[in-house]
């Protein structure tokens, strides 16, 4: 999960960088949260995207087609 305090470490470290430098183990710090926040947006999105795509096969498997329908939706 994303919570502020990644959000602003994450922030923080990027305008040391930008205005004094980081130490090595700040980089490494920076590279490890930057790969945790990525990885959090990802799982977002896939389960938004499993989200809408289940909701999209119920509508279309159950509502707009009938048995034996051959279209895309219904195919997969």
């Amino acid at each position: 999960m994303i919570d502020r305090d990644l959000i602003e470490r994450i922030n923080y470290l990027a305008w040391k960088k930008k205005h004094e430098g980081l130490t090595a183990e700040e980089a490494e710090e920076q590279k490890k949260l930057r790969d945790i926040y990525l990885r959090n947006i990802r799982q977002q999105v896939k389960a938004s995207l499993d989200a809408l795509k289940q909701a999209q096969q119920g509508q279309h498997k159950n509502k707009e087609h009938g048995h034996g329908c051959n279209c895309h939706h219904c195919k997969n």
